[in-house]
């Protein structure tokens, strides 16, 4: 008799159809790998049963929908996204703008605005503005603009707003005008001052650091009052606008601005 052999093969696929592994299965000229899920729909009770049609459906969408996140998950992972980087190594996005946005500035002052020939671009001009844009613009004010202002003023609160709640927020406008003040106070007593010194440094030809600092600071006297009176009608207003941005965009939104002040900078006071 046939019957029992045919049942007693119906019988095995369905016993063998629970084990969670995968058989090879050739399929024409080529195989592929089936999993034991594949390999339960496709036992013959299951081939009768149409709840398994419906299952095995909602089966098949669920291995497309992976296959498709797994596509998605690594075609993205190559990709760079600067606001990415920005959020999480805000220091040495910092620094790195800081950098080399004042040494192009000084480039741009001397190429465009003074007319040098590129081939008497003077390097070590360009030098000094690349060193000071690291160390101060890009390591300094990160210290005090965000570290320092966060634990003095509830910055993050503030800055996460909308425009809207912004200007209906009274502590954080008050907050918003106490870091205004500060960052002005600074501007005047560390920022100019230490840009003197660092020019002093390299152009004076002496190693003494003394020298340095005298130098720097009759220079930074003598060219005070216009200095300031410069120095407020330009960062007064943009101070408010980085003050009120994120935290992670706060300085490079001041970077833009700085950008423009390095040029006059370099120009009126940048040469030997």
């Amino acid at each position: 008799m046939r019957v029992p052999s045919v049942l007693s093969a119906i019988l095995m696929v369905s016993l063998l159809s629970p084990v969670k592994a995968f058989v090879p299965v050739q399929v024409g000229v080529s195989s592929r790998i089936v999993s034991h899920n594949q390999i339960h729909r496709m036992s013959p009770l299951n081939l009768l049963d149409p709840k398994s049609s419906s299952s095995s459906s909602r089966l098949s969408k669920l291995d497309a929908d992976k296959g498709s996140n797994i596509v998605t998950d690594a075609s993205g992972a190559g990709a760079f996204s600067y606001g990415s980087f920005a959020k999480e190594n805000p220091l040495a996005t910092s620094v790195l703008i800081a950098s080399f946005k004042t040494a192009a500035a000084d480039l741009l002052a001397q190429v465009v605005i003074s007319q040098t020939p590129l081939m008497e671009v003077d390097l070590e001009r360009t030098f000094l503005f690349f060193t000071f844009g690291a160390l101060y613009s890009g390591g300094f004010q990160y210290l005090y603009q965000v570290n320092v202002f966060k634990k003095l003023f509830d910055v993050e609160k503030f800055t996460n707003q909308s425009w809207g709640d912004k200007v209906k927020d009274k502590q954080g406008l008050k907050d918003l005008a106490a870091q205004t003040t500060l960052d002005l106070i600074v501007l005047a007593t560390c920022y100019l001052p230490a840009f003197y010194i660092f020019k002093a440094g390299l152009f004076s030809g002496s190693a003494d650091p003394g020298v340095w600092a005298s130098t720097g600071i009759e220079n930074y006297t003598a060219n005070f009052s216009k200095d300031e009176y410069d120095a407020l009608r330009v960062w007064f207003p943009a101070d408010l606008v980085c003050f009120s941005v994120p935290l992670y965009q706060r300085l490079p939104v001041r970077h833009v601005v700085s950008f423009l002040w390095t040029i006059y900078l370099s120009f009126a006071r940048g040469g030997h």
